[in-house]
C-alpha cells in the first residue's frame, strides 16, 4: 500500500512554499501576554464600539430631519445625537489613556506584537 502522507506533503511543499513554526524564532514576551491580549480586546472593542456610534449618529441625524418640527422627536435625536458624541469622546479617550500607559510602561497595549504562525 502506497504512503500518501508522504505524496502529499512534498507537493503541498512545492505548490504553497516552505511552512515553518515560528515559535522558535520569537521567544517569550516575558509576562506581556496578559497585555496584548487587553491591546487586542481593547482594539477589537474600539472598533466596534466606533462602528456603533458613526451608525447611531447616522440614525439620530436621521430622526432629526425626519421630525418635521415636532418638539418631542427633535428633543430625543438631539439626546441621540449628543448621546453618540459622549460615546465617541470616551472611546478615543480610552485610547489616548491606554496609548499614555503604553508609553510610561513600556508595555505595548495599543501596538502589541503578535507572535504566531
Amino acid at each position: 500500500m502506497p504512503n500518501f502522507n508522504l505524496i502529499t506533503t512534498v507537493f503541498a511543499q512545492n505548490f504553497i512554499g516552505k511552512v515553518d513554526n515560528p515559535t522558535p524564532q520569537y521567544p517569550s514576551t516575558g509576562g506581556q501576554g496578559l497585555f496584548l491580549f487587553l491591546g487586542n480586546v481593547l482594539k477589537l472593542a474600539g472598533t466596534i464600539a466606533g462602528i456603533y456610534m458613526v451608525v447611531q449618529l447616522i440614525m439620530a441625524g436621521y430622526l432629526y430631519i425626519s421630525a418635521n418640527g415636532d418638539e418631542k422627536k427633535t428633543l430625543l435625536a438631539w439626546t441621540q445625537i449628543w448621546q453618540s458624541i459622549l460615546g465617541m469622546i470616551i472611546i478615543a479617550s480610552a485610547f489616548v489613556i491606554a496609548s499614555v500607559v503604553e508609553r510610561l510602561t513600556g508595555i505595548k497595549i495599543i501596538s502589541p506584537i503578535i507572535y504566531g504562525p
